[in-house]
């Protein structure tokens, strides 16, 4: 590992103030789980680390006006224990417990995992379907975006170069909504995904879906929604034939690779399959509003 600068930024403003003097040589370090690999291994090693483990106002789980707000260090750990998490969204307690080993876990965070951007990451997937936005802060100031519009390509973000990601936000009028996540991967623990999957819906008064979101990770160079699926979802009796439906459509729009671990064929007959599930599990959940 070759030397490098460190500073521990006491607060935000102090944060994208290092970021905005030091550019594309400087690096974040929220939970370490993925910089530290990186800096023992990467070619390019960064010249000044900006430690943000310890910056107020980047914590945090809670319900605002604005909806469910999930500060940016909030560790996997902490979304598996949190109770307002376990009553309105147990999808994304699913998808955390399904990230690397009990270690990884306690220290990795949320935001960590969303910046990092690989396709197959397991938080990105329940968000995305739950219409999760970002808020950014900047030297500048901050902004916000939807989580579709944050992902640009593997281990590529819109942050810019003095921005680091303050919060995620899944928006109020989606508190509460049913959503399932599902993973399949070559074994049950710290498995990388070969496909992952989260389905959302509401049931109008005549029992149909409504807003129907699905997500998928591993299968393109991002994550990504299934569009032209939720559109054959939309307005449509939840019956078992539909969902597979949906599933025969997102296996198409999808665009996996094939490598080491399986084929392209066969991460889109998996995508089928999950796709089905996810929306059966969370008009089950409907059922029961």
């Amino acid at each position: 590992m070759r030397a490098f600068n460190y500073v521990a930024a006491g607060d935000i403003q102090q944060a994208v103030r290092l970021l905005a003097e030091h550019g594309s040589e400087a690096k974040i370090l929220a939970g370490g789980t993925d910089l530290l690999a990186d800096l023992k291994s990467s070619p390019h090693p960064p010249r000044m680390v900006i430690d943000i483990s310890r910056t107020q106002g980047l914590g945090g789980i809670e319900v605002t006006d604005k909806g469910l707000r999930i500060g940016a260090l909030v560790t996997h750990t902490e979304i598996m224990k949190s109770s307002v998490i376990q009553e309105h969204f147990p999808a994304l307690v699913d998808a955390a417990h399904t990230i690397g080993a009990v270690q990884t876990r306690n220290l990795g965070t949320l935001g960590g995992n969303l910046v990092t951007a690989v396709p197959s990451m397991d938080s990105g997937p329940t968000l995305m379907a739950l219409d999760a936005w970002v808020v950014l802060a900047g030297n500048s100031g901050n902004r916000q975006m939807p989580l579709t519009e944050f992902f640009k390509g593997p281990r590529r973000t819109a942050l810019k170069p003095d921005e680091l990601l303050m919060e995620i936000v899944i928006p109020a009028e989606n508190i509460g909504k049913p959503v399932n996540f599902l993973k399949s991967g070559l074994r049950k623990g710290q498995a990388l995904a070969l496909v992952n999957a989260a389905g959302s819906l509401w049931l109008d008064a005549k029992g149909r879906i409504r807003e129907p979101r699905i997500a998928l990770g591993a299968v393109a160079p991002t994550v990504i929604r299934a569009p032209n699926a939720e559109k054959c979802l939309a307005g449509q009796v939840p019956t078992p034939e539909i969902m597979v439906e949906a599933g025969k459509i997102a296996a198409e729009e999808c665009k996996p690779i094939t490598d080491f671990r399986a084929s392209a064929t066969y991460r889109k007959e998996i995508v089928e399959v999950l796709v089905k599930r996810v929306l059966m599990h969370a008009h089950a959940q409907a059922l029961k509003k």
